[in-house]
């Protein structure tokens, strides 16, 4: 029979149970700083970033991603999509570079990581997932190739990547080593775990314990629980952020902390911090929204204007 032991939630005050935990996970309150940049430091040396993602009509995802990650001191960033809407993401991320791929007649990526393998190798970090979509069964195994072979790096899996892994058996969702950071909110988590959003919500850390413990299969995973009071966590340490506000539930703002996330990664955090930073300046951005521009007229896409007064904010500290 599996031990259960009683834990503490520091978001809901209330204890939770699971089964065969062994130890209570170590609440971090420290948040981490970039290190200071070199004098002669070039852009290879703040990280390459590959976005894979969109689909025709969700051309915006992968662009927010890829421009947050900018925004966030990503020195290069690529940002793969279907052919037939790769003028249109081009055009949007003028800073990054552009990969058209095969795409089926919905305007879907068809790739199963063939087309994609010199970007992957050329990569330091991955955000997978943002506006990709939902396919048949067919189409679900040929993504799960690509991230498979997107795993050879660090990858940062949000949006419809999250819907994929839902979608596979529950031993087709890690990987031995691999990298992951997955950045569910509530209603992803509950297809993730197999519990209702408002479940997820009434026991938010365990919810986001329970899904670490599912991946346990030989790799390393962060969990981000998105919502009021994210929680980060690698099943060892917990993380809750204080910062953020309700104008953030906005389309895109995921998105926009996949590319913070990435960056960061791609700069030389640890899988654990570049989370933790993640999310606290994610929400410190928006929280310098708020006080400009109320919470009711905050988009997205303020929260990537408003990332390099939160990164200062954060590290004068």
């Amino acid at each position: 029979m599996k031990s259960v032991e009683r834990t503490w939630s520091p978001v809901s005050k209330r204890p939770h149970t699971r089964a065969g935990m062994t130890t209570k996970p170590r609440q971090i309150r420290t948040i981490p700083k970039l290190p200071r940049r070199a004098c002669d430091a070039h852009k290879g040396a703040f990280g390459r970033a590959l976005v894979v993602g969109g689909s025709r009509g969700m051309v915006g995802a992968p662009s927010l991603v890829a421009n947050s990650a900018l925004r966030s001191g990503a020195g290069l960033v690529t940002v793969a999509v279907p052919a037939c809407i790769q003028q249109t993401a081009a055009a949007l991320v003028p800073c990054a570079t552009s990969i058209a791929l095969p795409y089926t007649g919905a305007g879907l990526i068809h790739d199963d990581g063939e087309a994609l393998a010199e970007a992957i190798s050329q990569a330091d970090v991955i955000a997978f997932g943002p506006g990709l979509g939902a396919g048949d069964a067919a189409l679900d195994q040929r993504w799960h190739r690509l991230l498979t072979a997107c795993s050879a790096k660090p990858v940062v899996i949000d949006a419809d990547g999250l819907n994929l892994l839902s979608r596979l058996d529950a031993a087709a969702r890690g990987a031995a080593g691999a990298r992951w950071i997955l950045t569910p909110h509530p209603g992803e988590m509950g297809r993730l775990i197999g519990r209702t959003t408002a479940g997820v919500q009434q026991d938010r850390l365990g919810s986001a314990l329970r899904c670490r413990e599912q991946l346990n299969t030989g790799g390393e995973y962060v969990v981000v629980l998105k919502g009021a009071g994210t929680i980060v966590t690698d099943g060892q340490r917990v993380f809750v952020n204080g910062t953020g506000n309700p104008g953030m539930a906005t389309g895109g703002a995921g998105d926009v902390l996949t590319g913070v996330i990435a960056a960061l990664i791609g700069q030389g955090l640890s899988l654990f911090d570049a989370a933790v930073l993640g999310v606290h300046v994610h929400g410190l951005a928006g929280d310098l929204a708020a006080k400009d521009l109320g919470e009711v007229s905050l988009i997205a896409s303020d929260l990537i204007d408003y990332l390099p007064a939160a990164f200062r904010k954060a590290h004068r500290r």
